[in-house]
C-alpha cells in the first residue's frame, strides 16, 4: 500500500541530533504503516525503535514495510498513550536510553481509504474506530447518546458554530433508522449534513466527522495521558530526549504548544505572585520550535493531506 508520511524533511532536520546514539531506543507513538519509524531508522543507524499502534491492520503492514529494520523493531498493539508507558519498561529491561519520541496524532491513510472502516464521508459503515477491539462506534454514538451529549461533541470538538441545530437533526434522521439496526452508513450522514449546511472551504461533514472520530477514539484524552507521561518521565526515563508531535487540527496542537510551555517554565510560582519562591529551577528543556513546522508548498502538491499538520518539538533536558 503506498503511503507518504508527512513533514519527513522536518522530521529528519529535528531527530538528526540522534544520529550518533548507540545503544539506545527510539518510541514512535503511532506506527502506522512505518512512514515515519523508516526515516528514523534510516537516520539513526545505532537506535532500536519500539512502534505503537493499536490498529492490527496497520501493524501486519508496518511489519512487511519495515521487515529491513526487523533487527531493530519491536512493536506494541496498544493505544499510544497505554503503550507509551509499555515501551519506556521494554527499553527499561533492555537497558536502553529513550532518545527520542515521536507521535503523529492523526488518522492514516490506511484508516481512509478503507471504506469498511468508515472515517469516509463515502463509507457504507459509520464506525471511526481506530482500535476495531473496542465496542464504542460513531454509529452507536449517534444511536445511543442524547441530543444534548452529541450537541456537547459537536461544539468541544468539531467547534461548529450551529451544533445545536446539527445535532438535532441527526438524531431526528438517526431515528428513521429500525432500533435494532442503528445509524450506520457515513455516505449518508455526510450527504444529510450537506443538505442541511452551507459549503465553505471544507466540506460540511468535516468537523462533525472529526468530532465523532475524537469521541469515539478518546483521542484528547489519550494526548493528555501521552503528555503526562512525558513530564513523568522527563527526570529519568526520557532524560535527554528529543520529543516530536505532529497534530491535525487546532484542538491538539493547542494542547501541544500548552504543555510545551508548561515544560519550559522555570517558575511555577502563581501568576500573581509579588516573587519568585520556587526557586526558578523547574524547567524541563527547552522548546525546539516556537512556532509549528508545517508543508511546503512542493509537499502539499505531492501529499495534500499534509497540509493541516504541524509539527511541534521539545528537547527535555
Amino acid at each position: 500500500m503506498r503511503h507518504i508520511p508527512v513533514l519527513t524533511e522536518h522530521i529528519r532536520e529535528i531527530f538528526a541530533p540522534l544520529c550518533s546514539c548507540s545503544n539506545a531506543a527510539f518510541i514512535d507513538c503511532t506506527l502506522g504503516l512505518g512512514g515515519h519509524s523508516r526515516e528514523i531508522l534510516e537516520l539513526c543507524k545505532g537506535i532500536t525503535l519500539i512502534g505503537i499502534d493499536q490498529d492490527s491492520n496497520a501493524i501486519a503492514l508496518a511489519r512487511e514495510n519495515l521487515a529491513d529494520f526487523s533487527d531493530r523493531l519491536e512493536i506494541l498493539h496498544a493505544n499510544f498513550a497505554q503503550g507509551f508507558v509499555q515501551a519506556l519498561e521494554l527499553a527499561r529491561s533492555q537497558n536502553k536510553r529513550v532518545v527520542g519520541v515521536l507521535a503523529d496524532i492523526g488518522v492514516s491513510s490506511l484508516q481512509l481509504d478503507d471504506k469498511s472502516r468508515g472515517f469516509s464521508f463515502i463509507s457504507d459503515r459509520l464506525d471511526m474506530r481506530m482500535d476495531t477491539r473496542q465496542a464504542q462506534s460513531a454509529s452507536s454514538i449517534i444511536a445511543e447518546y442524547s441530543q444534548y451529549a452529541l450537541e456537547e461533541i459537536l461544539r468541544s470538538y468539531g467547534q461548529i458554530p450551529e451544533s445545536k441545530k446539527m445535532a438535532r437533526l441527526i438524531k431526528e434522521f438517526a431515528n428513521t433508522y429500525p432500533r435494532d439496526e442503528g445509524f450506520y452508513n457515513a455516505r449518508d450522514l455526510s450527504e444529510f449534513i450537506s443538505k442541511h449546511f452551507s459549503k465553505h472551504k471544507i466540506h460540511p461533514a468535516t468537523l462533525a466527522f472529526q468530532a465523532l472520530r475524537i469521541e469515539v477514539n478518546n483521542e484528547l484524552g489519550a494526548l493528555r495521558a501521552l503528555l503526562d507521561s512525558i513530564e513523568q518521565a522527563s527526570g529519568a526515563d526520557l532524560r535527554g530526549a528529543i520529543v516530536g508531535i505532529i497534530s491535525f487540527h487546532s484542538l491538539e496542537d493547542g494542547l501541544v504548544k500548552e504543555r510545551f510551555k508548561h515544560f519550559a517554565r522555570a517558575c511555577i510560582c502563581p501568576s500573581d505572585a509579588m516573587r519568585c519562591v520556587c526557586g526558578a529551577n523547574h524547567s524541563k528543556g527547552t522548546i525546539l520550535t516556537k512556532k509549528p513546522l508545517v508543508a511546503s508548498p512542493k509537499e502539499v502538491r505531492a501529499n495534500p493531506r499534509a497540509r493541516s499538520a504541524k509539527l511541534r518539538a521539545f528537547a527535555l533536558q
